[in-house]
């Protein structure tokens, strides 16, 4: 008969030695073999890999970038710059 852990629901082989909850390798500090509800060690318990979550939605195709615009053509008949008024001269 399988036992689960108690935390993810994994298949496990060991127990916690605090609580007696059945535990996964995942869930069970290697340091003080209790498992991650009731360890107090500062080590960092490893996680299980989780596969990432797929779409149920078809994937969507990117839409293409428009084609750029010709260049407009040069004016004609460019006028010349303006040369500013002479103002009123001060005595």
């Amino acid at each position: 008969m399988p036992f689960s852990c108690s935390i993810c629901g994994e298949e496990s082989t060991r127990i916690c030695a605090r609580c007696t909850k059945d535990t996964c390798s995942n869930h069970l500090c290697e340091k003080c073999l209790c498992c991650s509800d009731c360890c107090e060690c500062e080590v960092t318990l490893d996680e299980p890999m989780r596969e990432p979550v797929r779409s149920v939605f078809p994937s969507v195709r990117p839409v293409p970038d428009p084609e750029p615009e010709p260049p407009l053509p040069p004016d004609p008949d460019p006028l010349p710059p303006e040369e500013p008024e002479p103002g009123p001269v001060n005595p």
